[in-house]
């Protein structure tokens, strides 16, 4: 049927959204309805590059209408096509567009899944916008007060680092996530993130920068009588001695057995380094002490 050819209502609605000698007010109204329709008729059709073209119209249509929320809507099924498509650049820009309509309407979760549905989409292919798409995502639900909401996000994000080695990145974000825990009182997520983080500095070797962050976390007091806590503390004490035998019987600990797999996984490899040396940096370091002190 003539009227139902989706090609033929994106002129039509076209038309309606142009101005003219005869037409002096675009009737967003009734374009809008025939995007939506011409959408339908080119999904069925598998003509997904016109579909994503009709839906992102109908969301201008619909915002325009004031209804932001529809319009939202339309920009997660056209993000959805672009992803169909290959069209990276587009999967993001038409999520982050989706999460700003929701957040015209006040509705921060939908806002914040907006963004986490792109950066899944482009975990990837593209995984470095992924990683800022989730935290974005995180970001929304942060200031909206619904940190807990947050913790998958804390979580993907983690991952995402650890996947492209940027353990650094993954380590300060877990830290991010013991603070949006300590937040809202979840102290058994808070300190399996500090104990996390810890972990992944001594992945990579880094001994004074994870000595640094035990010593940070360690400020809050619970921490130090947590099993979390306790095992970091021996970790550490496994290093300065240069116990491998300690290092690798704690990273098959209950404490570091009932954390991520993504963390598991890492911590299963410690000792990644050298460690005889540092017992005799110990040592030196002590005896340097004694002759500070030795007055005579």
């Amino acid at each position: 049927m003539a009227g139902s050819d989706p090609n033929k209502l994106m002129a039509k609605a076209d038309k309606l959204t142009k101005l003219s000698f005869t037409r002096w007010n675009a009737d967003w109204k009734s374009a809008t309805l025939l995007y939506e329709q011409a959408a339908n008729g080119f999904r069925i059709a598998k003509d997904y590059e016109k579909a994503k073209d009709a839906l992102e119209k109908a969301s201008k249509g619909q915002e325009l209408i004031s209804s932001p929320w529809d319009a939202a809507k339309h920009m997660e099924s056209a993000a959805a096509l672009a992803k169909e498509l290959g069209k990276w650049n587009e999967v993001a820009d038409f999520y982050r567009r989706a999460s700003e309509l929701y957040t015209v309407c006040g509705r921060a979760q939908p806002a914040s899944d907006a963004l986490a549905k792109g950066a899944r989409a482009l975990e990837d292919p593209v995984p470095e916008e992924a990683i800022q798409l989730y935290i974005e995502a995180c970001t929304i639900l942060e200031d909206d007060g619904k940190e807990q909401m947050a913790f998958d996000l804390y979580r993907d994000v983690t991952s995402a680092y650890i996947k492209l080695q940027k353990y650094t990145d993954a380590a300060a974000f877990l830290l991010r996530w013991g603070l949006a825990a300590d937040k809202c009182n979840a102290t058994h997520s808070q300190f399996k993130a500090y104990l996390s983080a810890i972990l992944i500095y001594l992945y990579i070797h880094d001994i004074k920068q994870a000595e640094k962050c035990y010593n940070d976390c360690s400020q809050v007091d619970a921490f130090l009588g947590n099993d979390h806590g306790r095992c970091a503390s021996k970790l550490l004490s496994a290093y300065t001695e240069g116990d491998i035998e300690e290092i690798r019987r704690l990273a098959q600990s209950s404490a570091v057995s009932h954390l991520d797999h993504m963390v598991i996984r890492l911590a299963r490899k410690l000792p990644t380094g050298d460690v005889s040396g540092l017992k005799t940096n110990a040592y030196k370091e002590q005896e340097e002490e004694l002759d500070e002190d030795d007055l005579t």
